[in-house]
């Protein structure tokens, strides 16, 4: 998964990207979205969705989210 192309999906359902920083481990983004996601998009093209928001932004790029409590 590319971060440019994570984006590009994502804003253009509607859903505003509201922060975009290197991840603490510097090995990769984490991206937050107005309506809760947080997408971690790695380096190595993985891809990891949170937060209140995350089913929908998960259908956008058919991914699983992550389990509660992770």
């Amino acid at each position: 998964m590319d971060v440019d192309r994570t984006v590009a999906l994502i804003t253009a359902a509607g859903i505003e990207l509201t922060d975009r920083r290197r991840n603490a481990k510097g090995n990769g983004w984490s991206l937050s979205f107005a309506n809760g996601a947080t997408v971690e998009v790695g380096d190595d093209g993985s891809a990891r969705i949170a937060g209140k928001g995350a089913k929908a932004v998960a259908r956008l790029l058919d991914l699983p989210t992550a389990p509660r409590g992770t």
